[in-house]
């Protein structure tokens, strides 16, 4: 006996069992058995058994046999046809041979489980030791944008200093010297309001204290990861949207591109 395990990335669980035909009683016990191994993915299992003897029966049923051979026999005696009913044309016949295979489903379940145990064993090891690469990993693109998060953080003022002075300029530009400072400091105020990154932020690093926290703390991660990620995107694109400083615009670009490779890797983790 052997099992095989499979696995692929997926969105949800579907699990495809491949078997012996007549093992077709068991396949609830051994789906029920790999949902609670796993909770995401598309799975594969595919089970052989190479059985030492046969447990078939087969019965005959010679009234259906003799009623063929009669039926036969008419038609070739209407042709003139001489040399006889074949026996191997009659025993094809349906109902002249019936066969049943004698199935107790829980000896063969009492020989499958202890492997498909040990199969799902490995499974997991195999899965524990790729999951520990990737959460290196992700950890690793986590203090990427964590970097970039705080370049940009630190453009703060410079980035206000230019609305400030773009304000200014265009008062000049219809005022002249005739600037009222109270109504800069007015339309300052409301361009810090519209595009000021403070808050963005400050949302970015509560995304990313939540995306370390999952890593840590959840034993089935990925569809969590892969929500907070969306939210971590739509901060980082409104930030890029705000910019107006080229150092701000290439750490927009690290932080997006570090985050594009927490989502391939997410696609990975159960």
């Amino acid at each position: 006996m052997s099992i095989e395990i499979k696995s692929y990335n997926a969105r949800f669980l579907d699990i495809a069992i491949s078997q012996p035909y007549w093992l077709g009683r068991i396949e609830n016990k051994v789906r029920e058995y790999a949902v609670r191994q796993v909770q995401r993915g598309k799975l594969e299992l595919n089970i052989r058994i190479r059985e030492s003897s046969s447990n078939l029966t087969v019965t005959p049923d010679p009234s259906v046999a003799l009623a063929y051979k009669k039926a036969v026999q008419e038609i070739a005696d209407a042709l003139d046809f001489n040399e006889g009913v074949p026996l191997s044309l009659i025993i094809q016949q349906d109902g002249v041979l019936y066969s049943d295979r004698v199935f107790d489903i829980d000896f063969y379940w009492e020989k499958i489980q202890p492997v498909l145990t040990e199969a799902f064993s490995d499974f997991n090891r195999s899965r524990a030791a790729e999951g520990e690469a990737l959460c290196a990993d992700i950890r690793n693109m986590i203090s990427r944008i964590e970097t970039s998060v705080e370049d940009i953080s630190k453009r703060v003022p410079e980035m206000e200093t230019i609305f400030k002075d773009n304000i200014r300029a265009r008062f000049a530009e219809v005022l002249g010297n005739e600037i009222d400072e109270q109504r800069v400091l007015q339309e300052t105020a409301v361009m810090l309001v519209k595009y000021t990154i403070n808050e963005e932020i400050v949302r970015l690093r509560a995304h990313l204290a939540s995306l370390n926290k999952e890593l840590t703390s959840n034993a089935a991660t990925g569809r969590k990861i892969d929500f907070i990620c969306q939210e971590i995107n739509r901060e980082i694109n409104t930030i890029g949207s705000k910019n107006q400083i080229i150092e701000v615009g290439q750490a927009v670009i690290e932080a997006k591109d570090a985050l594009e490779n927490i989502r391939e890797q997410v696609r990975n983790i159960e």
